[in-house]
């Protein structure tokens, strides 16, 4: 394993022209209202854990199209709603494959006094981790095993319309509950999961509901060209082996057609709120230059890239919570 991809100083200044479509704001705000029509009302129901410090409730709520989206929400069990001050909260979205898991995987956020929302990923879970378990109800077409050629014929059908969308309402869900400040509610998540982040916060800032703050980790989902000319590893070699079997004259401009609006870089010129960061250099799954592509297009200049030299895609894993504590903290003040 070696740094196989722009040199830092090169990164740090990496603008890549990458298309975008004339109408993707419009695409996304009419996506985020139509979702917004059905139900706002999550349903929670206590989880019985063993756990002295830390109440736990597995919660449904309403996603893209209005289908019943899982997550766990984990809060301190001290903290009273009606007589304590609201609790800064954050929505955390999964990597590739995986799912929300059990509880007792994702303690840390709660025993630092913030509600922590773990969103389970539809059609995934069943990769890696503890699993999940949300379907996705929506049919697919001809695509390479797992979710990036999903629906890739057309942006309306795409899986990420889907996934990014359930995002935002996790994040609409969670602003309603009692106890947590709506005001103060970042969104968080790790390769897939921080390419969600982006498109999240990205989302919620163009129809004007921007997240406090935005914390993707090595994120996916950017820059998909250049992923596809440097790597060979899925999730985006997913794409290259698509256009390898469906090699008629106009699946290649369709391809890049729907994931131009599914792309971090593009999403990511529209986000409002704070965002930290992390790269990594020898990451041969989501390469440094696509991550900086997303960052450098950040919608604002309060933002902050972590950069770990040595890791390939696992990042800084636990060196994160400390610096992404102090992050929220920050702006959830």
């Amino acid at each position: 394993m070696a740094q196989f991809d722009l040199p830092l100083d090169e990164l740090e200044q990496y603008a890549p022209d990458v298309a975008c479509p004339d109408d993707l704001v419009d695409f996304w705000t009419r996506t985020v209202t139509e979702a917004r029509a059905t139900s706002d009302t999550p349903i929670l129901k206590r989880v019985e854990t063993g756990l002295t410090e830390i109440v736990v409730d597995d919660v449904t709520f309403p996603g893209f199209g209005g289908h019943p989206i899982k997550a766990w929400l984990l809060r301190p069990a001290g903290h009273d709603a009606d007589r304590d001050a609201p609790l800064p909260a954050a929505v955390e979205l999964i990597g590739y494959g995986g799912g929300r898991g059990l509880p007792i995987e994702h303690l840390q956020w709660a025993a630092a006094g913030v509600a922590h929302l773990v969103m389970d990923s539809r059609g995934q879970g069943g990769h890696w981790g503890g699993g999940g378990e949300t379907a996705d109800p929506v049919g697919r077409g001809a695509g390479v095993m797992g979710v990036m050629t999903a629906g890739i014929e057309d942006p309306h059908g795409h899986y990420y319309r889907r996934f990014y969308t359930d995002g935002v309402r996790a994040v609409d869900a969670l602003r309603t509950l009692p106890g947590i400040d709506p005001s103060r509610v970042v969104v968080k998540g790790a390769s897939q999961g921080g390419g969600g982040a982006i498109a999240v916060a990205s989302l919620l800032s163009m129809v004007g509901d921007a997240a406090a703050a935005a914390m993707p980790d090595v994120p996916f989902l950017s820059h998909f060209r250049r992923a596809v000319q440097i790597v060979d590893s899925r999730p985006y070699g997913e794409i290259t082996q698509y256009l390898s079997v469906h090699r008629r004259p106009d699946a290649e401009a369709t391809v890049w057609n729907t994931l131009s609006y599914i792309d971090g870089v593009n999403l990511a010129r529209h986000a409002t709120s704070p965002a930290l960061f992390s790269v990594a250099l020898m990451d041969q799954t989501c390469p440094p230059s696509t991550v900086f592509a997303a960052y450098n297009a950040w919608g604002t200049p309060e933002k902050h890239i972590d950069v770990y030299p040595y890791n390939n895609h696992e990042g800084g894993q636990a060196y994160r919570f400390a610096p992404q504590l102090a992050w929220l903290r920050r702006h959830t003040a």
